[in-house]
């Protein structure tokens, strides 16, 4: 049994034969995000603003998600259909 060892940088990129078709597949259909009906995101609001009601005191994790204490406090107190 032998096993080939190749440099990967000197194997040229696989090209598409039509440059208009994509080179990686899509799954079928869409993603379970986008499948969801609108009100499973009133579902989920209540606990992603309870998350981020239990952030709102590092300044590291807002700064990653790109808001200020205030703004986060602000967004955790809307009620759950807004």
């Amino acid at each position: 049994m032998s096993i080939l060892l190749t440099d990967t940088l000197s194997i040229p990129p696989p090209q598409a034969a039509d440059p208009v078709t994509p080179l990686h597949q899509f799954s079928s259909g869409q993603s379970f995000a986008q499948q969801r009906p609108g009100w499973w995101n009133c579902l989920d609001r209540p606990f992603q603003r309870i998350a981020l009601r239990n952030i709102a005191d590092d300044p590291h994790l807002l700064r990653d998600i790109g808001l200020t204490r205030e703004e986060a406090l602000h967004e955790a107190t809307k009620p759950f259909w807004r």
